[in-house]
């Protein structure tokens, strides 16, 4: 006669397995992820502004790179069409093409599992229409990976905000200096600087707010311009040559590591020299090949 089956005793609290984590579980029966993240978004980046508390921002164009910041613990990070000039050797960002951003936003993505990846519309990719702005900007979502976009300008491009954003693609605006304009400007100096000009900039800046960007970058404006406009608008600013008053700050990767030496702009702090430990390392490497001391015994197969 088979005995009857005993009732499972349930294990003690202490013994059992730890109730699963929201953010291990995915949607859809997809691959559980193999460790916990916590995403930076631009809801994120909103209750940070809230609360007062300051986030930070670099531009990446590889996934090794891109690997390295998100791992230190960087925010948010830029696919910057400034690629044209510190990749591609270009003088200016105009060159740049929808398919390069395209491009290198695949690759940063694959460096990254928690920072925000924020990409530029390059020259020539929003201003011909609302229409042709929201494709081109669904193509670096879509295609590249890119959790948000970012253009330039103001008051000329409230209507593409409005309709990208009304889409459901969050967008960065950028004010200031904006480098796809170098030809009109005749120059890289300071804009702002004169009561017409400072007040235009503000107008922008609440103006893209309302059009529905969620954040704005404001590239070489006096501090006590952005810091007007930091407490005027409920959205985070992003400063870049804007003092210390935005909620964030961004940098050129290769300007803050010292690896480039030919643009050393007042508003850049080099945490490192790493051009000049690269060249020595390199040459070192050069020095052991002519001399046969590399590969060594322990380095041969």
């Amino acid at each position: 006669m088979n005995e009857p089956i005993k009732p499972v005793t349930p294990l003690p609290s202490a013994m059992a397995p730890p109730p699963k984590a929201e953010s291990d579980t995915t949607l859809y029966g997809g691959a559980p992820a193999l460790r916990r993240t916590k995403h930076v978004t631009r809801q994120t980046l909103l209750e940070r502004k809230k609360r007062g508390e300051r986030f930070s921002c670099l531009t990446a164009y590889d996934a090794t790179m891109a690997q390295i910041f998100d791992e230190a613990g960087i925010d948010l990070l830029l696919v910057g069409d400034s690629v044209g000039n510190v990749v591609q050797g270009h003088e200016t960002t105009i060159p740049v093409t929808l398919d390069e951003i395209i491009y290198h936003t695949k690759a940063v993505m694959r460096g990254v599992s928690r920072a925000m990846v924020v990409a530029d519309m390059p020259f020539m990719s929003y201003q011909i229409s609302p229409e042709e702005a929201f494709r081109n900007a669904g193509r670096l979502m879509k295609e590249a990976g890119a959790s948000a976009v970012k253009l330039e300008g103001g008051r000329r491009v409230l209507e593409i905000v409005a309709h990208i954003s009304d889409s459901g693609i969050p967008v960065m605006g950028h004010l200031g200096l904006t480098p796809q304009s170098i030809h009109q400007f005749g120059s890289y100096r300071t804009r702002g600087t004169d009561k017409k000009e400072a007040e235009q900039i503000l107008r922008d800046a609440r103006d893209l707010e309302r059009a529905g960007c969620f954040a704005i970058v404001l590239e070489k404006i006096p501090a006590e311009l952005a810091r007007q406009i930091t407490a005027a608008l409920t959205i985070p600013t992003i400063g870049i040559g804007a003092g210390v008053h935005c909620d964030g700050q961004i940098l050129v990767y290769t300007d803050m590591l010292g690896i480039t030496n030919d643009f050393q702009p007042r508003f850049v702090r080099r945490y490192d020299v790493m051009r000049e430990r690269m060249l020595e390392a390199v040459g070192q490497y050069i020095n052991d090949v002519r001399g046969a001391t590399f590969p060594s015994e322990e380095e041969s197969y």
